[in-house]
């Protein structure tokens, strides 16, 4: 629908052409249903910023962009439940049926059993601030009960369920941690869009209200459900790599051309190195935004000097992080600066947004007047991903150059890399968009 007052018969004409459009330009893009769900994500999103607000801010000559994005909020959250969700799924589908002959085959109990594990550990994180805004008796009021023991379980129960569903659709696509945290961020924020702002209210027996309003309440609760999306991302892809390097790769033959400790060892000199590039770079906007000296204080000095140091070192730690999360995602320099960017708003909503307040033992966890005063830092990490990413590929890159000229190590480093033509693209528009966009608009 073009907004919310299209008509009966304008509105499903309208959404049969998105539709048509979508299958015309992703059939072959939406090679199963959990790409098919983030290409569908993804062009929702752009849909949303070409049509809804894109038209009205150019019949206003361009006044008033914010406002008027704030004001068409309701129609962001239809666009992504209505359009892209099922749109996705359906052509993702039948992209799994159309090429049920080369896709790898997908292990339902690898994905269920270690989707759940992750959905549970997720869980916790997201408990421990739901525990302090005593939020358990809600989720019991689902079955009639105030019950904190009954809400804690049904609180874990629906984490498996998404942790399931998450190792369900994307197990084809997680090949490294960092990506996998990158995949559990978007999930987590679709979810966020399903569950608090749609299936919550309605099981409540309340009225849907996607105003940025109700949703700016629900500040929290989207905090609450990346952090929940990063951990199931990362401990699904560890308990997905332990089933596999135990119980499939066990011929001797298919050996690494260097020794897991070597590789480790070059991994973390890499990283340490494009860290300290990306640092000096953010070093501009720590000194523009004077926040030297709230960095000395998480070590308990005022110095800026002494913030300028702790920073370095966080910079440096950070690089190693990226290099062990992201090696071998980047075929080429622009996907590298992608998840560069990505990383970086990771670690804007793990550092400020939580590690900071709770270090500094503030009591204001996930509320938007600390996104609001956060958003130079949010500049600063994506200008800190960006080149850290840009440096460690061009490292990575001269030594893998010189690992390929062996054509039986090529083969083999070929099949470890991500290939072009993945959801990644999808996944980037996604997690960058909504995850900038929506600490903008509620904050």
């Amino acid at each position: 629908m073009f907004a919310v007052h299209a008509s009966i018969v304008f509105g499903p004409l309208l959404g049969a052409v998105y539709g048509v459009l979508f299958a015309l330009v992703f059939w072959n893009r939406a090679q199963d249903p959990g790409s098919g769900l983030l290409w569908g994500l993804a062009y929702a999103f752009l849909l949303w910023l070409a049509v809804v607000p894109g038209a009205q801010v150019i019949a206003a000559n361009l006044s008033s962009t914010f406002q008027t994005r704030r004001d068409n909020f309701p129609e962001l959250v239809g666009y992504i439940l209505c359009f892209g969700m099922p749109l996705g799924l359906v052509l993702g589908a039948f992209g799994g049926r159309r090429n049920r002959a080369t896709l790898a085959a997908v292990s339902l109990p690898r994905a269920i059993i270690g989707g759940a594990l992750a959905g549970i550990a997720g869980g916790w994180v997201f408990g421990r601030w739901m525990e302090q805004v005593n939020f358990y008796s809600v989720i019991a009021s689902f079955v009639g009960s105030t019950s904190n023991i009954l809400g804690n379980a049904l609180h874990y129960l629906f984490a498996a369920v998404i942790g399931a569903s998450f190792g369900v659709l994307f197990q084809r696509d997680l090949r490294g941690y960092g990506s996998s945290m990158t995949w559990g961020m978007a999930y987590g924020i679709f979810w966020w869009f399903l569950g608090p702002l749609t299936i919550l209210p309605l099981l409540l027996g309340k009225p849907l209200d996607w105003s940025y309003i109700h949703a700016s309440a629900e500040f929290g609760p989207l905090i609450g459900n990346i952090m929940t999306g990063l951990i199931i991302g990362l401990f699904y892809s560890v308990v997905d790599r332990l089933c596999v390097r135990f119980l499939t790769e066990s011929d001797p033959i298919h050996r690494e051309p260097e020794g897991p400790g070597l590789r480790f060892i070059r991994t973390v000199q890499w990283g340490g190195a494009a860290g300290l590039a990306g640092g000096l770079l953010y070093v501009l906007v720590l000194v523009s935004t004077g926040s030297l000296g709230e960095i000395a204080a998480i070590v308990g000095g005022t110095s800026p000097a002494l913030g300028l140091a702790v920073h370095l070192c966080i910079s440096v730690l950070l690089g190693v992080s990226y290099g062990l999360l992201f090696q071998r995602e980047a075929p080429n320099l622009a996907s590298g600066i992608a998840w560069g960017l990505v990383y970086g708003l990771m670690g804007w909503y793990i550092g400020p947004l939580t590690l900071f307040p709770i270090t500094l033992g503030s009591s204001s966890l996930w509320v938007p007047a600390v996104a609001e005063a956060q958003f130079p830092a949010m500049i600063g990490h994506l200008i800190y991903g960006a080149v850290a990413a840009a440096a460690f590929w061009l490292l990575e890159r001269r030594h893998n150059q010189w690992l390929l000229l062996d054509p039986r190590v090529a083969a083999r480093e070929e099949r470890l890399r991500r290939p072009v033509g993945t959801a990644a693209p999808a996944l980037w528009l996604f997690v960058l968009g909504m995850g900038v966009l929506l600490p903008i608009l509620l904050a």
